[in-house]
């Protein structure tokens, strides 16, 4: 059941459905409320790409959260550095 709504939350990411992610430090938040909490990071480059980051369960959330924006800041400075 938790791969059905992870799989459902992908989907509607791609499809560029972001009513459930919230945006903070340059990075979104998908919330799945269901079991512990699922939770999937992105980032967002232009209009169209997200750049999945990670996840995890709400218990994990604070640590799931500073690897998601080190892995941003990360994507961010390799994109610059090869333009």
């Amino acid at each position: 059941m938790a791969a059905a709504k992870v799989t459902t939350a992908k989907l509607r990411l791609q499809q560029g459905n972001l009513s459930n992610v919230k945006w903070f430090s340059g990075i979104g938040e998908y919330r799945i409320d269901w079991g512990p909490g699922y939770r999937i990071y992105l980032g967002r480059d232009g209009k169209e790409i997200l750049i999945l980051l990670g996840g995890g369960i709400k218990k994990g959330q604070q640590l799931d959260i500073k690897r998601a924006i080190k892995l941003w800041d990360s994507y961010r400075i390799r994109k610059g550095a090869t333009h």
